[in-house]
C-alpha cells in the first residue's frame, strides 16, 4: 500500500484515478486550491496547492513528506485569467517534478498524445516541455499521453456528443481528421498497472483505443449509441472552421479555439500495443463506449447541450422584444389606455410603463449575458405571475384574445422553470 499525491484530483481524469487507487487500498492525498470545499470525498486526505503559483520546488517539499508516488493530473484545454498553459502545464509541474527527484519519488505525469517534436499548438508545446523537464530531472518517472478520453462528465465526450447530436452535424472539411479515442476506464486501469509496477520508467507511454477513427464515422458511431441514427453532415470548408476557430479565440466562447483546431488537424493517434499489454486485453472499441442502459441518459445530456441555450435565447428574444415595442413602436397612447383600466394614471403612466419596458430589456439582456441565472429566473416568474394576475383581474378579455397574449405565459414560465432547475446548482 503506497500514499500517493494527486494533483487535479478533483477534475476528470484525476477523480477517477482516485478512487480507481483507493479500491485498490492506497492511501490518496489529494492537492487542490481549497481542501475547505464542500462536496469532497471523504476518503481522501485534501491538502492545499495553487498551479498558478506555486512554482518554487520548495513550496512542494514540505507536501511530499510521506509520499511514495506523485500523479500530476492536472490539465485545461483553454487558457482562463490566471489559467495558462505556461503555468498549469509547465512551471507548477516542473517544481513539483524538481522536488519529486531530490526527494526520490515516483512521478506519473499525464500529458497528452502529441506533445512531441511535431508539436505545434501551446497545449502540447506546454505540455512537452514539462514531460523533456520531467525526463531529464533524474527522478523515476513515467510520461503517459492518453488520446482524446470519453467518458461521462469529460471535456471532449461532452462536446462530441453535443456534435453528434446536432440535428446537422458540421464537419471541418471532409471530416477525415483522426482520432483514437479511449474510454475513460481503459485508462485508468492502464495508469493505475503503471503506478503499481516499474516496468515503463523512464518511458512515454501512449494510451489509446484499439483503432484509429475519422472524426465523422467517430461522430456517426456515437448518434448511433445514443439512438439518433446515421446524421447529417455538412462539410464545412477548412478556412470557415479556421475564422470560427480564431473567433472562438477571441470571445473565449464556442466549441472550437486556435488550439483545439491546431490538434484536430494534426490528428491523434497512436499504436495501441502498450495499451494491450497494460490492460491484458484490447481496449473497447468506440461502439462500445455506452452501455443499452445509459443510451437514454447520454441522448438527453447531448441534446440539452444545445437546446438549452436555444430557449435561453428565446427566452432573450421574448424580453428584449416586449422591452423595445413598449418604448414606443407600440402608440403610447393605447399603452396608457390600458394602464389607465389598471388604475395607473398621470405622472405614474409613463413611470410605469418607461420602467417596466427598462425592466424587460433588462432582462432580456441579463439573460443573455449574465453567468449566474438562478436569481434572475426566479425575478423573471414572479413578474410574469403578477402580470397575470393583475391582467387577469382588469382586463379578462385578455385571456379570449386569438392571439393568446395571456395563455401564451404558461410555456414561458415552463421555459423558466426547466432553465432554473437546470442551472440552480
Amino acid at each position: 500500500m503506497s500514499t500517493i499525491l494527486i494533483t487535479g484530483a478533483t477534475g476528470f481524469i484525476g477523480s477517477h484515478l482516485a478512487a480507481a487507487l483507493a479500491g485498490r487500498g492506497h492511501n490518496i492525498v489529494c492537492a487542490v486550491k481549497n481542501p475547505a470545499a464542500k462536496n469532497l470525498d471523504e476518503r481522501f486526505t485534501y491538502i492545499h496547492a495553487d498551479y498558478t503559483r506555486d512554482f518554487d520546488p520548495g513550496i512542494w517539499r514540505a507536501r511530499l513528506t510521506g509520499v511514495d508516488v506523485v500523479i500530476n493530473a492536472v490539465g485545461i484545454i483553454r487558457e482562463q485569467g490566471l489559467q495558462t498553459f505556461n503555468s498549469l502545464h509547465d512551471r507548477a509541474p516542473s517544481a513539483l517534478f524538481s522536488a519529486s527527484a531530490e526527494m526520490d519519488i515516483k512521478v506519473v505525469q499525464i500529458s497528452a498524445l502529441g506533445a512531441d517534436e511535431q508539436a505545434q499548438s501551446r497545449y502540447h508545446l506546454s505540455k512537452r516541455s514539462a514531460d523533456n523537464f520531467l525526463l531529464f530531472s533524474g527522478g523515476r518517472c513515467v510520461i503517459v499521453q492518453p488520446s482524446l478520453v470519453y467518458g461521462s462528465g469529460g471535456a471532449s465526450a461532452k462536446l462530441f456528443t453535443l456534435l453528434a447530436s446536432l440535428p446537422i452535424i458540421p464537419l471541418p472539411g471532409k471530416g477525415q481528421q483522426q482520432i483514437q479515442p479511449i474510454h475513460i476506464d481503459d485508462l485508468t486501469d492502464a495508469i493505475v498497472e503503471l503506478v503499481e509496477q516499474d516496468r515503463y520508467i523512464g518511458h512515454r507511454v501512449p494510451l489509446v483505443g484499439p483503432e484509429p477513427l475519422s472524426l465523422q464515422y467517430y461522430l456517426r458511431e456515437l448518434r448511433k449509441l445514443m439512438g439518433l441514427g446515421s446524421g447529417t453532415f455538412l462539410h464545412v470548408p477548412a478556412i470557415l472552421i479556421s475564422l470560427a476557430a480564431y473567433v472562438g479565440q477571441w470571445t473565449g466562447k464556442g466549441l472550437l479555439d486556435v488550439e483545439t483546431w491546431q490538434m484536430l488537424q494534426r490528428g491523434n493517434v497512436a499504436d495501441p500495443g502498450l495499451t494491450h499489454q497494460l490492460l491484458g486485453h484490447a481496449p473497447r472499441a468506440s461502439g462500445a463506449f455506452v452501455s443499452p442502459w445509459g443510451a437514454a441518459e447520454l441522448r438527453i445530456s447531448a441534446l440539452l447541450g444545445w437546446l438549452q441555450p436555444i430557449l435561453r435565447i428565446s427566452l432573450a428574444v421574448i424580453w428584449l422584444v416586449a422591452g423595445v415595442v413598449s418604448m414606443g413602436i407600440y402608440p403610447v397612447e393605447e399603452s396608457y389606455a390600458l394602464l389607465a383600466r389598471v388604475g395607473i394614471t398621470g405622472n405614474l403612466a409613463p413611470v410605469a410603463l418607461y420602467g417596466a419596458s427598462a425592466m424587460d430589456f433588462a432582462f432580456g439582456v441579463g439573460t443573455l449575458f449574465m453567468r449566474r441565472r438562478k436569481f434572475l429566473w426566479l425575478a423573471q416568474a414572479i413578474l410574469i405571475v403578477i402580470y397575470t394576475i393583475t391582467i387577469s383581474f382588469y382586463l379578462p378579455e385578455f385571456w379570449l384574445h386569438p392571439f393568446g397574449p395571456l395563455i401564451k405565459n404558461l410555456p414561458i414560465l415552463a421555459i423558466i422553470w426547466v432553465l432554473y432547475e437546470l442551472e440552480k446548482r
